[in-house]
């Protein structure tokens, strides 16, 4: 008898009745994975020194996290024409359909990689390819941008204080985007061309920022007020982090290229002041990041000593810490200050620690078939 429940235990998929339920529960959520593990393959390919050997682990594991964009992708589609009535529940549930963001997030540190590995293995012909992503990537994450909060003020249920940080995962993905096309945009051979992805990048950037701090100003107010929420939404108190790094992130990776592109279009004038816009606004961004960050260690260690449920929302803490990270070794970069470049080398070990740890754990889920629930049809019977 023990060692039948052993087999049966370590058999795959043994929490499913059956192998296609996995298809009938997957849910975006699962993009989160992509999310972190791209952040952490492009944060070890700037890791001060840029050191080889950590290059080639961050170009193997941007090569993995392709494959797993295209593998959950195709099986969230297969469950829209398999189970179509059940996977459009979704837009009415008030938590999963916030992590519709996470696809085009998860797409963005794709194109990213294209340019950072991508480029120097296969030259220049993988820019057409990384354009072309990148509008899709644009149309992804305006429609996630408008629609889902538009479902939030027409058909979903809220209220305050049953909100979290995953209010931002829907807007934030309009900000990467804005990243994402400042450093592809140099890379352009046309300068009007490159003109036009600068200036929608710059217009993504105000299309999610502003909106993400109102956010964050009603996630204060409501942590104040109802303290902080449940344990299974642990790995939340660090997305606040991911708008103001890549908010950062993206101002530093505008203003870098900025004066070449408007001068080449010329306007001269106006690339000098968005490069030292850029600067500026990355540092204070930066500076806020820092808070957030500190806030988030503290609040993540008063969870640990209640005992945190794993999920797949664990993944949170790995994508705002790598874009954090990534802010930080830009501004090395660009100030040439020994502190950003060991404080940046330190949030990537933290990340690479941090990875590892939900890796195992999301690994050791999904072999059991314990991640794959759909809250949206949790009450069905199956």
């Amino acid at each position: 008898m023990t060692c039948c429940a052993a087999k049966t235990r370590f058999r795959p998929l043994s929490h499913l009745p059956r192998p296609l339920e996995a298809i009938r529960q997957f849910t975006p959520n699962w993009f989160a994975v992509t999310m972190g593990t791209g952040v952490l393959a492009l944060a070890l390919a700037q890791w001060p020194g840029h050191v080889p050997a950590l290059r080639v682990v961050g170009e193997g594991l941007w090569v993995f996290n392709g494959l797993l964009f295209i593998l959950f992708t195709g099986l969230y589609a297969a469950r829209w024409l398999l189970f179509f009535d059940e996977a459009r529940r979704i837009f009415g549930h008030s938590t999963v359909s916030m992590f519709f963001g996470t696809i085009p997030m998860g797409l963005a540190t794709v194109i990213n990689g294209l340019l950072v590995f991508g480029l120097p293995r296969w030259g220049d012909a993988v820019v057409p390819l990384a354009q072309a992503l990148w509008w899709v990537d644009v149309a992804m994450s305006v429609a996630c941008g408008v629609l889902i909060p538009f479902l939030m003020f027409t058909r979903q249920e809220h209220r305050i204080d049953q909100m979290t940080a995953v209010w931002l995962l829907p807007v934030v993905a309009a900000e990467v985007a804005a990243a994402s096309g400042g450093l592809l945009a140099p890379h352009l051979a046309d300068a009007h061309g490159q003109l036009i992805m600068l200036v929608t990048s710059y217009v993504l950037w105000a299309f999610s920022l502003p909106v993400a701090f109102s956010i964050l100003t009603i996630l204060l107010l409501r942590m104040a007020l109802h303290k902080l929420p449940h344990g299974n939404m642990a790995a939340s108190s660090w997305l606040a982090l991911g708008p103001i790094g890549t908010g950062a992130l993206g101002m530093l990776l505008l203003g870098n290229d900025a004066p070449l592109i408007f001068a080449a279009n010329g306007l001269p004038g106006v690339g000098e002041i968005a490069a030292g816009l850029g600067l500026v606004a990355g540092i204070t961004l930066w500076g806020l990041g820092f808070w957030w960050m500190l806030m988030a260690l503290l609040i993540t260690a008063r969870y640990l000593r209640e005992g945190i449920p794993f999920n797949l929302g664990w993944w949170g803490f790995t994508f705002p810490l790598g874009v954090y990270a990534l802010a930080t070794l830009k501004l090395a970069d660009l100030l040439g200050l020994a502190f950003f470049s060991g404080f940046g080398g330190a949030l990537v070990a933290l990340l690479v620690l941090m990875w590892l740890i939900v890796a195992r754990r999301t690994l050791m889920g999904a072999w059991h078939g314990e991640l794959f629930v759909s809250p949206c049809i949790a009450g069905l019977a199956k």
